[in-house]
């Protein structure tokens, strides 16, 4: 089975055009942005030749689990309940199946011991966030919210915030769920990328700057907690404009290295890698858009 990496949908980052060649869309979300730095080919093979991956019951879960966690704030407040969220789960995973027939054959029969075992883990980090926080004294102002904003007109910044919670005097709090364990003292600044450059977006389109971002994992029970300083998110601009730098540079020699790293071996891409002994099929014409 193969699924893109990120369930949700998005834009399409290319196109094929009638004459063969390829137009890239001058957008850049926190994942993009994250695959470039750790390698350009994974860039490219995620956003422009969209290569299909290999789909795993943890990557299924958390989009399960965000799911839940955002459908339970439409209920009244007192019916927040970890009682309810855990009904609630079949419901989801129901729904993101309809979404995505492909995901029939992750759990092709859904009698099996495996398929109660997943939804059993599911609930298990719905029970976590219950002892993170509480969601009966919660109203936030917005939750899987696209948002978006243009950089020096050279490139649109945007992705899907999981929520948004605005207090009475103005101040604004960005929240994110991890369905993994928090990262070590030393990874801490790469997971703080991806909500500075939500607060980056928020702070230009709203104008007010986020006085809170808020990583929750509840594979562990751990709050990665940060207050953001105006330098530091203007740090984050260039840092941003300079990668897409970088990517516009890589589009148009139509040229993008492998970075050999840690990660590469969970990478679903070694067949097509140099790295590996492997040759990436070849890309037509590209420009930016």
């Amino acid at each position: 089975m193969t699924i893109a990496p990120d369930t949700r949908p998005q834009d399409p980052a290319a196109s094929l055009q009638a004459d063969g060649s390829m137009v890239v869309r001058s957008r850049l979300s926190p994942s993009r942005a994250s695959d470039f730095l750790t390698c350009p080919l994974l860039f490219r093979y995620r956003t422009i030749d969209r290569r299909p991956e290999p789909a795993s019951p943890a990557m299924v879960r958390g989009t399960v689990v965000h799911a839940v966690l955002e459908d339970l704030f439409e209920r009244p407040a007192a019916e927040r309940t970890i009682e309810a969220a855990r009904t609630m789960l079949p419901d989801a995973w129901e729904r993101c199946r309809a979404e995505d027939p492909r995901l029939d054959e992750l759990f092709p029969d859904r009698d099996a011991p495996e398929h109660a075992t997943w939804l059993a883990s599911a609930a298990d980090l719905l029970t976590t966030y219950f002892r993170l926080e509480d969601p009966t004294r919660l109203e936030p102002a917005a939750r899987e919210q696209r948002v978006e904003h243009r950089l020096d007109d050279t490139v649109t910044l945007g992705g899907i915030v999981d929520r948004v919670d605005v207090a009475p005097d103005g101040r604004i709090r960005i929240v994110d769920y991890k369905t993994g364990k928090a990262p070590s003292e030393r990874f801490e600044d790469k997971a703080l990328f991806q909500m500075k450059f939500y607060a980056l977006v928020v702070w230009r389109t709203r104008g007010v700057m986020p006085s809170l971002l808020q990583l929750m994992y509840l594979a562990d029970g751990q709050i990665l907690r940060h207050e953001p300083t105006e330098a530091e998110l203007e740090a984050t601009e260039r840092k941003v404009g300079a990668i897409w730098a970088a990517v516009a540079e890589a589009v148009e020699r139509g040229e993008f290295v492998p970075r050999r790293g840690s990660l590469c071996s969970f990478c679903a891409h070694q067949d097509v890698c140099p790295e590996f002994g492997g040759t990436p099929p070849p890309l037509p014409p590209m420009s930016i858009a």
